[in-house]
């Protein structure tokens, strides 16, 4: 049996959604912080070696110039001679040369001289050198240093930059020469220097700014990590508080719900009580009373059977109209608008409170969940009425419109308490919560006194809970669940 592919990495990793937050909120600025390092270390390095070089050619040109001011000192010391020498002065050139051999300086400091084949004719610090040819002499890199000498002095005057074995320990080390010539007897003069103190300098240098890099990106380091334990511990907090928060408001819904559903258990209890038991006692008191009469032969006893029939066809209007206030046939059979219009007309009767419902045929449908926010939202109001505000005359109006539908009602009653926001009762909760269910909004004012006094309601459902007319999600959330009676109209809300 082939074994099943792995999942990847990415789809068995399950994030909580604090962990979201906390990496929507982390995530940008280690981003940010890692490009300001990378930024910082490009330019810290770019500026220091600038430094750097440039310190290293003032050096260098410092190394140069006395260089030279060395050669110029020689060859005015040697001009008193030179000058007057011929071209095949031997006696003159050997003078020369001990004059040359003898000026040394420093540990290191030499002049050197090479006639223009290559041999070389002084060398003081390096005697095994003198009386060979050395034309094809060649440094560490390659580079044929006679043949460089020999080239500038025919040039002039000059500065080579080569490779030479230091005095004293025989190693390879850079060095800078400058090398002038004497025409006339084709030699080519110079002395040098070794520069592995300026390059041992810069070396420093590089090594100390790299330190320094170092120490400021591990500074950023600190301070990030700094930055995002603070917003974790900050995430954290907020999300303790906010769960507490919301902890406490899931505990007072479920009461709410708990007591909502108590309080209606009690009023459907009631009304069985004493509506639907007491008809059906009426009932089996005059069937009772209907079968003596029968078993004695009274004539009187159909008027019993009448009785008893009137009393179970009352029942069975009772359970009507309850069945209808749990779920309205209506509803599902017409719509919201005849819906409402009935539950209007049936408080209207019960309550002897004058009302009027108006509405307009809706271009679009509303959603079954809308339907049934709005009709409990109307149904909430008129218990309200009833109970609480004196209203003579209620009005309700329901329509649609381009951004959604729209369900209006007022009442000249005595109007809402001050404060009434901050203590709302059951019902107005409820009512919110409904409107907050459909993503609309509810608008709730009350006049106590003057010519408008009352309180009106408006509720707004926004345009995604309502279906367009052309939608093909009209045959399957609109479609009767019963059938209609021959005259009746479906509303289109």
């Amino acid at each position: 049996m082939p074994r099943p592919a792995p999942r990847p990495l990415l789809s068995r990793i399950s994030l909580t959604y604090g962990q979201k937050l906390f990496l929507l909120a982390t995530l940008p600025l280690i981003l940010a912080v890692a490009a300001i390092s990378i930024l910082v270390q490009a330019q810290s390095r770019e500026l220091a070696e600038r430094e750097i070089a440039a310190l290293e050619r003032q050096m260098i040109l410092a190394k140069q110039a006395e260089l030279r001011n060395y050669v110029d000192q020689a060859r005015n010391g040697l001009n008193r001679v030179y000058g007057m020498a011929g071209p095949d002065d031997l006696s003159a050139q050997e003078t020369v040369k001990q004059i040359l051999s003898a000026m040394i300086y420093g540990n290191e400091g030499f002049f050197f001289v090479y006639d223009y084949d290559g041999t070389n004719l002084v060398s003081p610090r390096q005697t095994d050198m003198i009386g060979e040819n050395w034309w094809d002499l060649r440094d560490g890199n390659g580079k044929y240093v006679v043949r460089e000498f020999i080239e500038t002095a025919r040039e002039g005057t000059g500065y080579v930059t080569h490779l030479w074995p230091k005095p004293d320990t025989g190693e390879e080390a850079l060095m800078v020469s400058y090398v002038t010539a004497l025409h006339s007897w084709k030699w080519a003069m110079g002395t040098g220097v070794f520069i592995d103190d300026v390059l041992a300098t810069t070396a420093a240098a590089r090594a100390d700014v790299e330190a320094r890099v170092q120490r400021t990106f591990l500074y950023i380091g600190a301070i990030t990590a700094a930055a995002l334990v603070l917003v974790f511990a900050s995430g954290l907090l907020i999300n303790i508080r906010e769960r507490r928060l919301a902890d406490a408001k899931l505990t007072a819904l479920t009461q709410r719900v708990f007591d909502a559903q108590e309080e209606e258990r009690g009023r459907v209890a009631r009304e069985l009580h004493d509506g639907i038991s007491q008809l059906l006692v009426g009932v089996k008191y005059a069937l009772d009373a209907a079968r003596r009469r029968l078993d004695a032969g009274d004539a009187r006893a159909g008027e019993q059977l009448d009785r008893g029939m009137d009393s179970l066809s009352g029942a069975i209007q009772e359970v009507r109209r309850i069945s209808r206030d749990l779920r309205p046939g209506v509803l599902d059979d017409l719509g919201l608008g005849p819906a409402l219009k009935a539950l209007v007309e049936d408080f209207g009767a019960r309550t002897g409170i004058e009302t009027e419902f108006t509405t307009v045929v809706f271009r679009n449908r509303l959603h079954n969940d809308a339907k049934i926010g709005l009709y409990r939202i109307a149904q909430e109001a008129l218990t309200n009425v009833e109970r609480h505000s004196g209203a003579t005359r209620v009005e309700m109006d329901l329509r649609g419109h381009r951004s959604g539908a729209t369900l209006k009602i007022h009442d000249n009653g005595r109007g809402l308490p001050p404060h009434a926001d901050e203590a709302r009762g059951m019902g107005l909760r409820n009512m919110q919560e409904r409107v907050d269910q459909m993503g609309g909004t509810l608008h709730i004012s009350g006049q106590r006194s003057g010519p408008d006094h009352g309180t009106r309601i408006e509720v707004t459902v926004p345009l995604s809970k309502v279906i367009d007319a052309a939608s093909p999600d009209l045959d399957t959330q609109d479609r009767p669940t019963r059938p209609q009676k021959p005259d009746a109209t479906k509303d289109t809300a």
